[in-house]
């Protein structure tokens, strides 16, 4: 089967990380929520125009705001050139869409296979206690009645899944500062 070689590879791969951090299992999951948001964030610096991107985001801004501005007056000399435009702005929208789908081309199945090969591993077990006031900051209450957790899961806790999340959501930030990525993530 193709995922076994996959998982033997991951299983390789990871096993330094394993024996290395065996009582802090948590720590490997910090490491592969890095290595992931890093080669997601590098494939976007890579792939997507910055400048483009930018130049895009604010005109469709622009647009935006002069239709509001339009529709709010009730002008309906304002809206019938909104309207006249919109035909240049769906273009620029589908520019920015195929902008973003680039690195999600690149990056979407070796994450799913990763995620899959953590949910098969001894990782998947892993469970985070966090402070009470990161608990609740994080909004991990409102997380958990979308998402139950194990039985035997404790109090001001989250499982393997959450702590990638949060560990990939807060390194993203990190790496998309560093590498100089304009605007907010995609």
């Amino acid at each position: 089967m193709v995922l076994e070689v996959f998982f033997n590879a991951l299983d390789i791969v990871f096993e330094p990380l394993l024996i290395l951090f065996k009582d802090q299992p948590f720590m490997v999951i910090l490491l592969i929520a890095a290595a992931i948001a890093f080669i997601t964030t590098l494939a976007n610096k890579l792939l997507v125009n910055q400048d483009r991107l930018e130049y895009l985001k604010k005109e469709m801004q622009g647009f935006q705001q002069e239709m509001m501005e339009a529709r709010k007056t009730n002008d309906l000399q304002a809206l019938a050139k909104v309207q006249k435009k919109q035909a240049e702005f769906m273009d620029l929208q589908k520019e920015m869409m195929t902008m973003s789908f680039k690195p999600m081309l690149v990056t979407f199945v070796p994450i799913i296979i990763v995620f899959w090969w953590l949910a098969q591993s001894a990782l998947n077990t892993v469970v985070v206690k966090l402070p009470t006031i990161a608990y609740y900051v994080l909004l991990v209450p409102l997380w958990h009645m979308f998402y139950h957790p194990a039985p035997t899961t404790p109090p001001m806790a989250i499982e393997w899944l959450g702590w990638y999340i949060l560990c990939s959501f807060g390194l993203s930030m990190l790496f998309r500062k560093i590498l100089g990525i304009k605007g907010q993530g995609m």
